[in-house]
């Protein structure tokens, strides 16, 4: 399983991705969401794309992503038993992070119409055993047998672009990607932006 972003995340030590994750959960304005067990952060692009990141006190992480215009868009689908298999092989306790959990701007719910029990959707389920990082292979199987696009359709390039996992990752970074994407009207505006996220990357630490 080849994939630029995938390779570079893997190789970023697990204090760099929360560092980055914290930075964008700020940068993003997230509401804050309490989770026993876990610092949770988050981003989203205000048009139905995340990125949702669960920090464990034990050194495990979990992280989701989601495409709302993307193949994988199960809760479109309404489809709850496709969306649970896909956090088969994750270890109960990340599971248990989104697991009967209220819902949150990042994070709908699934429902077992059975059972009435709920998970949070995602497009893409990945996890962090205190070593490397995984990919449940349920969805991947899912995604080989229905030919898609695993990477693009889960929502996990578009949504870790901002993290810029590999590349550097700086205040003027972050604001060269917003002037390509036509964030400001003039220099003054970008330079006051810029003020503004040096003052959230020196909270943490960079």
């Amino acid at each position: 399983m080849s994939n630029a972003t995938w390779d570079a995340l893997a190789t970023t030590p697990l204090p760099e991705v929360r560092r980055r994750a914290a930075v964008m959960h700020d940068l993003a304005e997230v509401a804050p969401v309490t989770v026993p067990g876990a610092r949770r952060l988050a981003w989203n692009d205000g048009g139905g794309q995340s990125a949702v990141w669960y920090f464990a006190e034990d050194g495990r992480a979990l992280l989701l992503t989601f495409d709302h215009e993307a193949t994988l868009n199960l809760y479109a689908e309404d489809d709850f038993a496709l969306q649970e298999s896909f956090y088969e092989g994750v270890p109960a306790p990340l599971v248990a992070l989104v697991r009967d959990r209220p819902e949150n701007y990042e994070s709908l719910n699934l429902t077992d119409p059975e059972t009435d029990r709920t998970i949070h959707y995602a497009g893409g389920v990945f996890w962090y055993d205190g070593e490397r990082w995984h990919v449940t292979d349920t969805e991947l199987d899912y995604c080989r047998r229905e030919g898609i696009d695993f990477f693009g359709e889960s929502g996990f390039d578009y949504c870790l672009g901002a993290y810029r996992f590999g590349e550097a990752f700086t205040p003027e970074t972050v604001v060269a990607m917003r002037d390509e994407g036509g964030w400001y009207q003039d220099e003054e505006e970008k330079a006051a932006d810029l003020r503004g996220i040096r003052e959230v990357f020196a909270r943490h630490g960079g």
